[in-house]
């Protein structure tokens, strides 16, 4: 069995986000003064946390999200970030660069409703879930060859410590090999994947989790609690198994989702 942890993390808010305005792909909007705080926040909260892998969007506001978050790391402060353009937020056409209640009237009038509704030259919520699960399928034979190397994971990152690092601050429980005894067989993560994206992302691969990958979800979560966006750098942690071969889907449990715990304090005005 090879495992491997996936933290996903939402952009700091930038001044477009709390306006309310669609960005989309075409508008590229730098953090606002609370989204670097909240950046610098996430980082402090995973500041303990060895990630082995690190990948964002290549759009503005992602890329100084996982630069706040990697300049508190005690860890991975030179690790490399690999930009990939999967990892945009969607792309909503002729509604980027407009109030959300515009893209709201523009659903009602064509007799839809958010996020169902895609704007002309916008990406349909199939397209959005395709390119996800096209990056989480690179992403998987990613780990599992670097795994079946089996060198670079026992020389500066050992499993155990992967696995502990996140178990101080998210909830592993039953999904923490840690928690086994020694003879349960159960391995450690060959890896701990950081990614930095988007809120209509997130929730389109929560989605693919959730259904195609019938990934297995806190039972305290409701039904919206899965399908509503991330507020800016909101953590979500998946385990992913696979089975010995690396063959067919994996097996997926998360641990949380849209934790925000770490930004207590940091959106209230003084």
């Amino acid at each position: 069995m090879t495992r491997f942890a996936l933290t996903v993390v939402r952009h700091g808010e930038t001044r477009l986000n709390k306006e309310k305005i669609i960005q989309g792909q075409g508008i590229d909007e730098p953090l606002s003064e609370t989204g670097f705080k909240q950046a610098a926040a996430a980082g402090i909260f995973l500041k303990d946390v060895k990630f082995t892998h690190v990948f964002s969007s290549d759009l503005t506001r992602t890329k100084q999200t996982v630069h706040g978050i990697l300049e508190k790391s005690k860890f991975c402060k030179d690790m490399t970030v690999k930009y990939d353009s999967r990892l945009r937020e969607r792309k909503y056409g002729a509604a980027e660069g407009r109030p959300l209640s515009e893209l709201r009237a523009m659903a009602k009038a064509a007799g839809e409703e958010c996020p169902a509704f895609t704007p002309p030259g916008g990406e349909t919520l199939d397209q959005l879930k395709r390119r996800g699960k096209d990056f989480f399928e690179f992403l998987c034979q990613l780990i599992l060859k670097e795994a079946g190397q089996n060198e670079q994971f026992s020389q500066e990152a050992p499993s155990s410590c992967l696995e502990s690092s996140l178990a101080e601050i998210f909830p592993l429980g039953k999904n923490c090999a840690s928690t086994f005894n020694s003879d349960s067989g159960t391995p450690g993560l060959a890896a701990s994947v950081l990614v930095v994206s988007h809120g209509a992302y997130i929730r389109s691969l929560l989605d693919y989790f959730l259904t195609d990958l019938k990934c297995s979800f806190p039972a305290t979560l409701s039904r919206s609690e899965l399908t509503s966006v991330s507020p800016n750098t909101g953590m979500t942690v998946f385990i992913l198994n696979f089975e010995k071969g690396g063959k067919g889907r994996p097996t997926a449990q998360c641990v949380c989702v849209n934790l925000q715990g770490h930004l207590a304090g940091v959106n209230k005005t003084p």
